[in-house]
């Protein structure tokens, strides 16, 4: 009698080299036949259990023949005898049905045998259904997560040496790579496209008027005209040789020399008379007139369509399509080489804080309750979307990869996980039999003699 009892991995032949490629199903139990050490190790306890359960069955036939034998002789090897028999059908009902989940036993096709081989594909579903709905639970997958506290142990990891060195050894290669895949000409024309869109569409005046309304209003400009005031007094006091100058040049040629100095000196002190009035005095007229004229722009860029088409001649002046360009180059090639140089260097300022902030933010999620409750939640509620929205997808992969297994590989793979476990029915079949067949036979020896 054939009983299951072969190993669980057989060696590939060869193939010369003329002959032709195996099928996809050949190909799948060749690889398949290539056991990680986990599995070759079940593999070798499996082939164990088997042969266990095969001696035990091989016993109980001997005992029964020779027990059959000698009973005349010796009435008590009828209990043995019986034990045997029973022994025997509990190990061939216990073969046939363990043999029925992985293959047709002694390859007849018995009606209901082989259930994997046949019905994998329903198996792969419903495994995946399962998992997709006892697993793949919004709601246990966030119990999970919170009894597990990310945030924290998140935290402890960022917070502890070589943590925030790996985020940003980790963050540089992320910088870098990017850099590589951008092509600089596409990243300039959408820095240009910005610019344009947002710098240089919208009008530039009401918004300059308005910023410059606001200033004027909160006299923040007074400084500035201040400044201006006191360098034209300085300048003024510094300067009379060019005021009496300007003044002589400029009178006609037939006013005597002596009377230009005089005019000159009289121009010299009014003027400067004037500039320290006006240095000294906040609301001396010709402060109050640059007001005025200040409040009186911002009114106009704001409203007047004359000043505002002014703007915008200035702003095409300033920033044609040239200045444009070479502004995004400039500004692309600055940034891009700022951050490889910092990221390439281990004590550049930008990796120092970069480093220091990391760890402080683990320290925060360690010591700050609130910030770790809420870092927590927001795992928790991304993690039950990406359940909510994806779970039968993710469960797809099961049912897949299973359907794409052959029939005899997937019995090979689950007999290989089970399969030891399932031998110890063969093994308990064959003691119960026994003992059931025993105890058969005493009673009804016991009853009828």
């Amino acid at each position: 009698m054939q009983v299951n009892s072969e190993p669980i991995t057989r060696e590939a032949p060869e193939r010369p080299a003329s002959s032709p490629q195996p099928s996809r199903k050949a190909r799948a139990a060749v690889v398949g036949n290539q056991l990680s050490p986990g599995d070759a190790e079940k593999a070798a306890a499996l082939r164990k259990m088997k042969l266990l359960a095969l001696g035990l069955l091989i016993a109980m036939a001997v005992i029964f023949v020779f027990a059959f034998a000698l009973q005349r002789d010796y009435p008590w090897l009828q209990y043995v005898r019986a034990a045997a028999e029973g022994g025997m059908v509990g190990a061939l009902a216990d073969w046939f049905a363990v043999t029925a989940l992985f293959k047709y036993p002694m390859g007849i096709k018995i009606p209901h045998t082989a259930i994997i081989p046949r019905r994998k594909d329903q198996i792969g579903a419903s495994l995946g259904e399962f998992v997709e709905t006892n697993f793949l639970s919004e709601q246990v997958v966030q119990d999970k997560l919170a009894s597990v506290n990310i945030a924290k142990r998140a935290g402890e990891w960022l917070a502890a040496p070589g943590g925030a060195e790996r985020v940003a050894k980790e963050g540089a290669a992320v910088i870098r790579g990017v850099f590589k895949v951008l092509n600089d000409d596409d990243v300039q024309a959408v820095i240009e496209g910005m610019v344009r869109k947002h710098l240089l569409t919208p009008p530039w005046g009401p918004p300059v008027g308005r910023m410059a309304e606001r200033i004027f209003a909160d006299g923040h400009h007074h400084k500035l005209v201040d400044l201006l005031v006191d360098r034209a007094a300085d300048w003024v006091d510094d300067n009379h040789e060019t005021i009496t100058r300007l003044v002589s040049d400029r009178s006609p040629t037939w006013v005597p020399q002596f009377v230009d100095g005089l005019v000159g000196d009289k121009v010299y002190v009014e003027f400067l008379k004037f500039t320290r009035a006006v240095q000294s005095d906040p609301n001396h007229q010709v402060r109050l007139s640059i007001d005025k004229y200040l409040n009186d722009l911002a009114q106009d860029l704001q409203y007047d369509p004359a000043m505002i088409a002014r703007a915008e001649d200035i702003k095409a002046q300033v920033l044609g399509d040239p200045e444009v360009r070479e502004l995004a180059s400039r500004t692309w090639g600055t940034v891009k080489g700022a951050l490889l140089s910092a990221v390439d260097d281990p004590e550049s300022d930008l990796t120092v804080k970069f480093k220091a902030a990391v760890r402080d933010f683990g320290s925060r999620l360690v010591n700050d309750a609130e910030l770790a409750g809420k870092v927590n939640a927001w795992i928790g509620d991304a993690a039950g979307y990406l359940v909510r929205t994806y779970r039968s997808d993710i469960a797809g992969v099961i049912t897949e990869t299973v359907a794409r297994w052959n029939a005899e590989e997937t019995s090979r793979k689950i007999e290989l996980q089970v399969g030891k476990d399932l031998q110890f029915i063969r093994i308990n079949g064959t003691v119960v039999g026994s003992l059931a067949g025993l105890g058969i036979f005493a009673v009804a020896h016991l009853l009828f003699g």
